[in-house]
């Protein structure tokens, strides 16, 4: 471990937290992973390896898991939450007393708040006002595939220049590269917006609706984010990168996405709870949907694919009407 390399906190110990630690870890920072399931934390202690969502991938001697929230945040240079969206102002709030605000906070937590549809940098600034140096993580990336290093990209956008390249550095490796933006709300909405879409895909696929309607959703969803970010001064290019169109086709096409996952039992007749208990992790998408219909309708801004995927995870619509209502709209100009 390199003395010169400062050391990280990691906050949220499931695949996505568990992967990133390690990919910080292999790089020679001391890295501390904390989670609110205790018990989980002290498993990982005990085998070296986060048995439930990440088996078989040993821990290496700069990554330790801490089950004792001060002692992970009070050791930490920088820290890096990636619990899921609905218990990101929760931790913020405790981690408020615990780290000066010149520290630095990013996250890779992909979602909007629950109740409110607010991004999360805005969460951040009402939570933590006086923080102003704060980044966020996201890109085409499944955990299990970055825990075993294999060939990743990713996209950091934070609000200094300095932090961003920080950041970049500290994931940067072999076969893991990490850009660099100033562009906070494109790289939040980009990791947003593609989950819901992601459903609406594998719904589709549930359907046996084809390779062509899978394509057209993914456009189309494209289409929907650009239209979102535009309204909220997002840069067009962003939604056009790794944190946008890269993510969106990743969990649009890979049975590894949680939220396809999800979209292809709902679209095989499976209910909704059936179907979250047999994935058995967090699916964003499902909480998120909601969250993105009150984004979109503040801003006025028409988001077909994602308002169906809403309905039918929450006003019970059958899979098979929301795309006949779908392909059934009024004719318009692409453009």
């Amino acid at each position: 471990m390199r003395a010169d390399l400062p050391s990280i906190a990691v906050y949220g110990a499931g695949s996505w937290g568990t992967a990133l630690a390690l990919q910080l870890a292999r790089n020679e920072h001391a890295v501390g992973l904390w989670d609110i399931d205790a018990e989980h934390i002290r498993h990982i202690q005990q085998a070296r390896v986060n048995h439930r969502y990440l088996p078989n991938i040993a821990f290496p001697d700069q990554l330790q898991a801490e089950p004792e929230l001060a002692r992970v945040a009070q050791q930490a240079h920088w820290h890096l939450v990636v619990v899921p969206s609905h218990g990101f102002r929760s931790l913020l709030l405790q981690l408020k007393d615990l780290i000066p605000n010149t520290a630095s906070i990013c996250w890779a937590t992909k979602g909007l708040e629950l109740n409110t549809g607010k991004l999360l940098h805005e969460v951040m600034n009402e939570v933590l006002p006086d923080f102003s140096q704060y980044a966020v993580v996201s890109g085409p990336t499944f955990a299990l595939e970055v825990a075993k290093g294999l060939p990743t990209a990713m996209t950091v956008a934070a609000t200094h220049p300095a932090l961003a390249q920080q950041i970049a550095a500290a994931f940067h490796g072999k076969n893991y590269r990490v850009y660099t933006s100033d562009d906070i709300v494109g790289v939040e909405l980009g990791g947003a917006v593609k989950n819901v879409l992601a459903i609406a895909a594998g719904i589709s696929d549930g359907l046996g609706f084809g390779a062509n309607a899978r394509a057209a959703l993914i456009t189309r969803g494209l289409a929907e984010m650009m239209r979102l970010s535009l309204h909220l001064q997002a840069k067009p290019e962003t939604l056009m990168g790794l944190a946008g169109l890269g993510d969106l086709v990743l969990t649009c096409t890979d049975d590894q996405s949680r939220n396809r996952r999800l979209g292809l039992a709902l679209g095989q007749g499976q209910d909704l709870q059936t179907a979250l208990a047999a994935i058995g992790q967090a699916v964003e998408g499902a909480k998120s949907a909601h969250s993105i219909g009150k984004l979109a309708e503040r801003a006025g801004v028409e988001m077909p694919i994602c308002q169906q995927v809403t309905r039918i995870l929450y006003e019970g619509l059958p899979p098979r009407q929301a795309v006949q209502e779908l392909i059934s709209r009024d004719l318009k100009a692409e453009f």
